[in-house]
């Protein structure tokens, strides 16, 4: 059995898929890298999985994360201008920036994987 929970975009050749599956007739969450590329394209080693058996403690200490918490000492950004209108809806900014602000997202989803 595999099923697809959810797809995150770490940049544009690489998302992150979380799903349920079989792996060796044992069932887990896979947690893993999925690339396209002109070399290769599929799942890399890249990833972790959880098996179903330690799901509620992976699933508690997830949960036990604030927002707050992850977004604690980040580095405030050189141009704090630039941010709020990245961070204010229907504005728009150079597109610099939103490059700026896209990294920074990936690094922190990098991070908590």
């Amino acid at each position: 059995m595999e099923k697809d929970i959810d797809k995150i975009q770490k940049n544009a050749d690489t998302e992150i898929v979380i799903r349920i599956d079989d792996f060796g007739g044992r069932r887990g969450l896979t947690i893993r890298e999925f690339v396209k590329g002109e070399r290769y394209t599929g799942f890399t080693k890249a990833g972790t999985r959880i098996p179903v058996e330690q799901f509620s403690k992976f699933k508690e200490a997830i949960n036990s994360i604030s927002e707050d918490d992850l977004m604690k000492d980040l580095p405030v950004p050189e141009d704090s201008d630039n941010q709020e209108k990245l961070d204010s809806p229907g504005q728009s900014g150079d597109s610099s920036g939103a490059n700026e602000g896209d990294s920074t997202s990936d690094d922190i989803k990098e991070e908590a994987m």
